[in-house]
């Protein structure tokens, strides 16, 4: 080594040749790159470690959620405002929102609005809810443990409530704490924890991890039961807010979850109190199936009381219970495991509580023992509720609906309230609203507890009811009594009692058809002093040499009347002339037969020492005598023929006029089409049936009638049926006409005498007694059901010429002549029945005959009171007002009030009509029909109201006809005697006595028992009645047009 060392460069061997091989490249150090992985993985243990702590410490804790969810959930706020929302969403189909009617305010609001409500506030959503809800999530706020449907009166004071559910826990504090620890052990065990203050009740952490896993599991095809997730509050958001209660997929599930921790921290991040209403709420409103006849049931008092029968407040107080002695424990018990099963039956409800009672009794028995072996009851405990039975509930036995307190004229709110929002009373009930009604509670309780004392013969007695044309004592609980008491306002008429002396559902004010007897004649003194009107405008100004000259036709005996009176007296305004109609003389001879309705008729006076008068039409109202108005009424049908807006009368001019066949060809196209039009009003929005039951009403049934009719609506029916028809429509007595029944064998005759081709459509409506084109058009539309009026004109062309071509084919002038006036009575009356509507009349159609005159149409006491109404308001027609507001959803974020703003009034008739009617009808009061009524209502200071109005009896009967018209029998089938009145400027009403059935046939009261009846609630009423008063209603909130 040291030789080598001292080389000189001498001695160095030199390289003369290249070397082939590349260099090696140097390699980097082992250590740099060892340490470097060791690094990374480090920092994602590291990583790891540090989300690991911190996940689990927030798992324990939930203190980021609580603090950063809390501070999000204030951004979520509403507010009340006035006016119509711009900023708000409403709920989707969850069966909680559905029920409250939350989810249908939007349908709700455009029904209301329609119906002359307006929405007078309404909340605000925060942009942040607005935001929060864009993404579907439920809107967090309190939600109601109870609600349902309230209405109060006039003055503020609750009428009507409704709250379901109707037993409850009112707080947490109120559950036995066995039942609390129950539900916890099988639901979600840590829920109430104290030692986590913050915790989301939204996530069961363990629970969540087990469900994924069997989630996942379940996707890779792996062995293993799944496993629920749920907690009690996405419990509570799916069967309240998600669609049909359900989780119909993850999405669905992470929305449950994510509105129930934002709802658990809407009050800040401490949860504990959030937890305790999770518990209540649950217990409160699990769903438990449904019952027939009951519905739906909800929450453990309602399913505790539905299916086992049981006393929900006995049961807790039983589950509450420190006693130990046998029956003690035998009690706590059952409750426990009638309280068990129905927390266990919630996952399947509709069958463990029908067909799966075995299979519930050994789950409960197993739980009973999972909770004792737990300590959640000793053994004691746990042995007696082993050794319990349930007995479920016999519907048959033990009904489950739970009669309400009602009367009248909540029924008749609440029945309002239904149609005003397309609902059942059933649903309704639920829903959360709150209703201000126009009644006035306090008069409506005195008149309902008085009317319904007139039942007792002593009080009869005392109020005046007994005599002749009154009753007997043996007589009063049979008459039923029917009152409704109506305010003028400036926007309405207000209904301030409505009522009667049954509670039944059938209500005689609006829900019946019955005749009335003489107040028709208020309807026809109407129409009359209105024409006299309609031809003071059209006369009035003209002077009297043009009033000679006006060619008038000799029948129409009104405008001649007015065209003399306005010839012969110097002051032609109306009133005066509208007095001088009133004193008019008619004839009341019963003398006289009167071609009407398709044949001769005759018609009597009510007393016969009044046939030989010829009273004026005032003295005739006064006193209620009939055959002034039979005649009255003629003439109003004349000139509606003769001289009436639409004169049909010229038809019959000049039989050789070249010019006939083109205008009768132009008039049967024009008034054919107006008076398709007139008939499709009354069968449109109608189903089949319906559209049948109309047209038969409108007609006076006869077996030959009826066989004309069924031939030509049903030309293929078999002989059956056109029998079981006919005799459907007839009554037993009606059915025996002299000594020929209605057999079998008259029965085929007629089928066979109006079959098919047998008769035109003229002549088949001849017979039927009804216009052919009524005819025709319930022909049509039994066999184009969907039939629009452009489809009826379209396919009626060759009826509408055939039906008016006829009148002229007859050889025989008097027959032809017969046919002519019953078409052109028959029209005349579609003209009448205008009128009648324009003022109220509640039917679709008129009887075309004179009897119409004293009743024989029918009417409605409450129509009868919207009349009399008018004439009291000076001609002005007002809108009926029941509910005056409507608040839905208070203190919730779908919170909406609203108010009636009906449209003004529609004068229909001058107020000079207006005036003369209410002369003439204070005179029935000061010395007619009703004088025993005057003076019974007066002011303060000892001066009486203003009083008027119009009496009427009904004497509803069944009358078997013979030949020439002679009467083979007659039963009674309902008497009602009735008074439709006003009292001082703003008050008016009806009142009716009935007697419905058979029963009738023993009653002679006329219309003076309705009129004592309301002298005897003279002390009950006049309070209400002093000008001013208001019927000491509170005011009424005014929408701002």
């Amino acid at each position: 080594m040291g030789a080598l060392q001292q080389n000189d460069s001498s001695t160095t061997v030199v390289q003369t040749e290249p070397v082939d091989e590349a260099p090696i490249p140097e390699k980097p150090p082992r250590s740099r790159v060892k340490h470097g992985w060791k690094a990374f993985w480090l920092l994602l243990v590291i990583i790891a470690i540090v989300v690991g702590l911190a996940a689990s410490k927030e798992m324990r804790t939930s203190r980021f959620q609580a603090r950063e969810v809390s501070k999000f959930a204030k951004t979520l706020s509403y507010e009340l405002k006035p006016g119509p929302s711009d900023a708000i969403h409403y709920p989707g189909a969850g069966p909680f929102d559905l029920r409250l009617g939350y989810s249908s305010l939007d349908e709700f609001l455009p029904r209301l609005l329609k119906r002359d409500y307006v929405i007078s506030a309404q909340t605000r959503f925060s942009p942040a809810l607005m935001d929060y809800t864009d993404k579907g999530l439920f809107v967090p706020y309190a939600e109601k443990i109870q609600a349902g449907l309230s209405i109060t009166d006039c003055r503020a004071n609750p009428l009507y409530q409704y709250k379901y559910p109707q037993q409850l826990y009112a707080s947490f504090e109120a559950i036995p704490p066995v039942v609390v620890n129950s539900l916890l052990f099988i639901e979600n065990r840590f829920l109430l924890d104290p030692r986590q203050p913050l915790a989301n009740p939204a996530v069961d952490w363990p629970r969540f991890g087990m469900a994924a896993y069997t989630q996942v599991a379940k996707m890779l095809h792996l062995p293993g039961q799944s496993a629920g997730g749920s907690t009690l509050a996405t419990q509570l958001e799916k069967y309240r807010h998600s669609p049909d209660g359900l989780t119909v997929s993850g999405g669905e599930k992470i929305r449950q979850m994510i509105s129930a921790t934002v709802r658990a921290y809407q009050d800040g991040p401490q949860t504990l109190k959030a937890r305790q209403n999770v518990v209540r709420d649950y217990l409160n409103s699990v769903p438990l199936s449904a019952v027939p006849g009951h519905g739906e049931v909800h929450g453990m008092a309602e399913g505790l009381r539905v299916w086992y029968g049981a006393d929900f407040n006995k049961a807790n107080e039983t589950l509450a219970s420190n006693a130990t002695d046998p029956q003690s424990l035998a009690e706590k018990g059952l409750a426990l495991r009638e309280m068990l099963s129905l927390m266990i039956a919630q996952r399947r409800p509709s069958h463990y509580l029908t067909k799966g009672h075995d299979e519930l009794s050994d789950l409960t028995d197993s739980h009973i023992r999972l909770l004792a072996q737990n300590g959640v009851i000793d053994a004691p405990f746990a042995a007696a509720a082993l050794a319990s039975k349930v007995t479920y509930r016999d519907w048959a036995t033990q009904p489950t609906i739970q009669p309400i307190e009602t009367n009248k004229g909540i029924s008749v709110a609440r029945s309002r309230l239904a149609g005003l929002l397309n609902r059942p009373l059933y649903d309704l009930d639920r829903l959360d609203l709150s209703a201000t009604s126009t009644l006035q509670g306090d008069l409506q309780t005195q008149a309902t507890a008085y009317l319904k004392r007139l039942a007792d013969p002593a009080y009869a007695a005392e109020i005046g009811l007994m005599g002749e044309r009154l009753l007997t004592p043996t007589s009063t609980t049979q008459v039923r009594y029917s009152f409704t008491l109506f305010e003028l306002t400036p926007d309405g008429s207000r209904v301030r009692v409505q009522t009667d002396s049954t509670d039944q559902p059938f209500d005689i004010n609006e829900g019946s058809k019955l005749e009335l007897g003489s107040t028709a004649k208020m309807r026809v003194l109407t129409t009359y002093l209105q024409i006299i009107a309609e031809l003071h405008d059209k006369y009035g100004e003209m002077s009297v040499p043009d009033l000679k000259k006006v060619e008038i036709p000799e029948q129409d005996r009104l405008s001649r009347w007015v065209v003399d009176y306005l010839i012969q007296n110097k002051d032609r305004s109306l009133q005066p002339m509208l007095g001088a109609a009133l004193d008019r003389k008619y004839s009341a001879s019963p003398g006289e037969a009167f071609f009407t309705g398709g044949g001769l008729h005759t018609f009597n006076n009510f007393r016969k020492e009044d046939n030989g008068r010829n009273p004026t039409l005032r003295d005739a109202l006064r006193e209620s005598i009939n055959l002034p108005f039979i005649r009255l009424m003629r003439d109003i049908v004349r000139y509606t023929t003769y001289s009436g807006p639409n004169n049909r009368a010229e038809l019959l001019k000049d039989d050789r006029d070249p010019r006939r066949q083109e205008y009768l060809a132009s008039f049967a196209d024009r008034e054919g089409t107006s008076f398709l039009l007139k008939f499709w009003k009354k069968y449109r929005n109608k189903d089949t049936q319906a559209r049948l039951e109309t047209f038969l009403d409108s007609m006076r049934p006869t077996p030959i009638r009826l066989a004309a009719v069924h031939r030509y609506l049903l030309p293929q029916a078999s002989q059956q049926s056109f029998n079981t028809f006919v005799r459907s429509h007839l009554t037993g007595e009606k059915a025996s006409i002299d000594k020929e029944k209605l057999t079998d064998e008259r029965l085929e005759r007629l089928y066979l005498a109006y079959g098919p081709g047998t008769y035109d459509l003229p002549d088949q409506g001849f017979i039927a007694k009804v216009h052919p084109l009524d005819l025709w058009m319930m022909g049509y539309l039994l066999t184009h059901p969907d039939a629009t009026f452009k489809d009826i004109v379209k396919a009626s062309q060759f009826e509408r010429q055939e039906v008016y071509s006829w009148l002229f084919k007859s050889r025989h002038k008097g027959a032809r002549d017969n046919r002519i006036r019953t078409i052109l009575e028959i029209e005349a009356f579609l003209d009448i029945h205008q009128r009648w509507q324009q003022v109220g009349y509640p039917f679709d159609h008129l009887v075309p005959s004179l009897a119409t005159a004293i009743g024989s149409s029918g009417d409605r006491p409450a129509a009868l009171a919207e009349l009399i109404g008018t004439i009291l308001n000076d001609g002005v027609r007002m809108p009926t007002l029941r509910i005056d507001s409507l608040h839905f959803a208070a203190n919730t974020p779908y919170e909406t009030k609203l108010i009636n703003d009906p449209d003004v009034g529609k004068r229909v008739m001058p107020s000079e009509v207006a005036t003369a009617m209410r002369e003439a009808l204070s005179q029935v009061v000061d010395a007619g029909t009703a004088k025993r009524v005057a003076g019974s209502f007066i002011t303060p200071d000892g001066k009486p109201l203003a009083m008027g109005g119009k009496t009427g009896t009904g004497d509803n009967r069944i009358e078997a006809i013979g030949s020439g018209g002679r009467i083979l029998s007659s039963k009674s089938i309902n008497r009602t005697a009735t008074f439709v009145f006003y009292i001082g400027d703003t008050h008016f009403g009806t009142l009716t006595a009935f007697v419905p059935g058979r029963t009738a046939e023993a009653f002679k009261f006329t219309s003076a028992l309705p009129v004592q009846v309301l002298k005897g609630m003279a002390p009950i009423l006049t309070p209400y009645l002093q000008p001013g008063s208001n019927s000491q209603c509170l005011p009424v909130e005014v929408a701002r047009r």
